[in-house]
Formats: structure tokens, sequence, C-alpha cells
């Protein structure tokens, strides 16, 4: 499933401050996008996308935002850019995220898409279409697949 949101989701839609007594995937995930779309938490599953406009997961530096996003079982976020500090957090922690202007616009909710991460390719099912991403640099791939930086760290310091 597609979730879509437009331009400058900030952090505190993504997971409102009334609820960061607590840095706990489990918990965050149960408001996730709250303050935004009140039914994505009964609607998300695992392996589900998020698609958004500019400047995703602006406002405060918090890690919390993309650590609900990836509790909630959103397998990737695709957007026209995302404020520097959610990439960084989000690469931190392996949260797939992917800048693609013509995939923000093109992707719609009922659209069924396949990512590639390794390419950085995007291709909507849907509508025949596929849509070029920048991909992750090697050594970015590599946290990613390490379930973030603390597992790539985790890794590469047991030899």
């Amino acid at each position: 499933m597609i979730f879509k949101y437009g331009d400058n989701v900030d952090t505190d839609v993504i997971i409102p401050a009334r609820y960061l007594a607590t840095s706990e995937p489990n918990e965050l995930k149960k408001y996730c996008m709250l303050d935004i779309d009140e039914e994505f938490n009964q609607k998300v599953q695992v392996g589900d996308i998020i698609v958004a406009g500019k400047n995703f997961g602006c406002g405060s530096s918090r890690e919390h935002a993309p650590i609900a996003i990836k509790a909630s079982g959103i397998k990737c976020v695709i957007a026209k850019s995302f404020a520097r500090i959610f990439y960084r957090n989000a690469i931190n922690i392996g949260l797939a995220i992917l800048e693609c202007e013509e995939a923000s616009d093109r992707i719609d909710v009922d659209d069924e898409i396949i990512v590639d991460f390794h390419t950085g390719e995007i291709k909507n099912l849907t509508k025949d279409e596929t849509y070029k991403a920048g991909a992750f640099p090697e050594f970015m791939q590599k946290i990613m697949a390490a379930d973030g930086l603390v597992g790539y760290v985790r890794q590469n310091t047991q030899k």
C-alpha cells in the first residue's frame, strides 16, 4: 500500500511530541503519523511505502520520527527531498529513503511499486513506468543491510 503526503511533513506530525516519553519502537509506532493521518496505524502493513513531496522530515532533529516509521513496517519513504537531519537519522537507524521528484509526482495511492535499492530504480507496475532515484553508495547500502549504523559497527568490530 502507498501512503501519500504533501510537502513539509514535519517530525511533529510523524510522531507528535506528546508521545515522546519513550524511544521504544513498538510504543512509538502506535502514534506514527497520527496528526496527519488518523487511519495510518489501522491500515499500515509491513512492506508499505510512504510517498511525499518536498522537505519530508523537517522540524526537530529527533530520531523518534524515522524510528516510528520503520517500526510501523514501512519499507521505504520516497520523497522529492528530505530534511537533512531526517535523512541522516533515517540512514543511522536503517530506514530506506529515496529522493525522486518524478516518483513523488507520478505515484498514486493505488499503484503497485517495486523498489531496487541497489540501482535506485522505482518501478510502477500499475502505470508501467520506471523512475530513477539516486542509488545509495555501497557503504550506505551496507549500513542499511545491517539495520542501521549501530548494527553495521557491531558487524565490523566483531571480526
